[in-house]
């Protein structure tokens, strides 16, 4: 785990333009594997760490989905 709070899996950016890059925050966050892309056509997505996520198309329209509750198990 780097300073920065997260290690670089990978990060790629194809001969389209779009580029792809996963991170891992570890065991303390809600969503450990995250991951965001972005495109030519201007549009992204993130998978963050809190487990929301946000989609912008390329036409600038938005969608942010909120983390799901967190979910207790009593015995």
């Amino acid at each position: 785990m780097s300073e920065r709070g997260y290690s670089y899996q990978s990060s790629n950016t194809n001969t389209q333009g779009n580029h792809y890059c996963t991170r891992d925050y570890g065991y303390s966050v809600p969503n450990r594997n995250t991951y965001h892309y972005s495109n030519s056509d201007g549009s992204y997505y993130y998978s963050n760490p809190n487990g929301s996520s946000y989609y912008k198309d390329g036409n600038g329209n938005a969608t942010y989905t909120p983390p799901s509750p967190s979910k207790s198990s009593s015995k």
